[in-house]
């Protein structure tokens, strides 16, 4: 028996039969369905939802304490429309995928960028939307993605496959020669470097002020490849979608390992301050890389 068929990951195909049920109905319909149930389930978490309160109070010191209160709550509902990112994401079909309403900014800046062959690291940070985005994106980029091995067989295959239906690739973290080497190629590869990780290269850069352990690897594969380095920004506007593919870094990478990551973090500072009630704040974003 193949290890994805195991009895274990059965739940796992229960919740990906269900992701898919809901990629066919309504994209309005799962939405509102998911801002339910992200307010219902969250009420049955309350350590997730301490640590979104804990994280919002954190980085936006400068809002009073309503404005933080209606951040947090629309916050929880952000985090259940997750749903409708992933199941839209993954398994909409692509005549729903095109009806959806969305508006991208920066491509053509972006297809000078690509035109002299030079691959392209496109950072991002992690979304309510961010699956969705990502395949929104593939319809006029092509995009390969970076992510980390999920522990369950089935998820990983169910991933992969669904993720490969629009990314001209995939790479887990571990497959770095592959990643560099479609850079070199003139490949745009999205990253995400926005969450806390136990393993990697990390440095203590400033994130929305706080010290926060970053993942380096922005400047490593800027470096290893010459890849340009462009934020790649998203938000949610009603039932529709906003695409922003920002300009490039520039001088970058420099020799000073902690002067880029504080860089890219400011970055992401800025794409998060776009849309921060859709970012993903249920994350310990600031857990060092021993905490357990």
């Amino acid at each position: 028996m193949h290890a994805k068929w195991h009895p274990k990951s059965w739940p796992t195909w229960l919740a990906m039969a269900m992701l898919w049920l809901l990629g066919r109905l309504p994209h309005t319909l799962v939405l509102a369905s998911g801002a339910a149930i992200g307010f219902v389930a969250l009420r049955l978490m309350p350590r997730r939802r301490a640590l979104i309160a804990r994280n919002i109070e954190r980085c936006f010191p400068d809002l009073d304490n309503a404005a933080q209160r209606r951040l947090i709550a629309d916050n929880e509902l952000e985090s259940g429309r997750m749903l409708a990112s992933f199941a839209w994401g993954w398994f909409a079909s692509d005549r729903a995928i095109a009806d959806l309403p969305v508006r991208f900014h920066g491509l053509d800046a972006f297809e000078r960028l690509r035109a002299g062959g030079r691959g392209v690291l496109l950072v991002g940070a992690h979304f309510s939307h961010l699956e969705l985005c990502a395949r929104l994106l593939t319809t006029r980029v092509p995009v390969a993605g970076m992510y980390r091995e999920h522990g369950d067989p089935a998820m990983e295959w169910t991933v992969r496959r669904a993720r490969l239906r629009y990314a001209s690739a995939m790479f887990r973290r571990d497959e770095l020669r592959a990643a560099i080497r479609h850079l070199k190629q003139g490949g745009v590869l999205w990253y995400a470097p926005d969450q806390a990780y136990r393993r990697g290269d990390h440095a203590m850069a400033p994130f929305f002020g706080i010290p926060a352990p970053t993942l380096t690897a922005t400047h490593q594969l800027a470096r290893l490849t010459g890849a340009a380095v462009v934020g790649f920004a998203h938000r949610r506007v009603g039932a529709g979608y906003e695409i922003t593919l920002l300009p490039a870094l520039d001088d970058f990478p420099s020799n000073d390992v902690l002067a880029d990551t504080t860089r890219v973090n400011a970055l992401l500072e800025d794409i998060i301050r776009r849309a921060p009630e859709q970012y993903l704040w249920l994350h310990e974003r600031f857990k060092t890389p021993g905490d357990r």
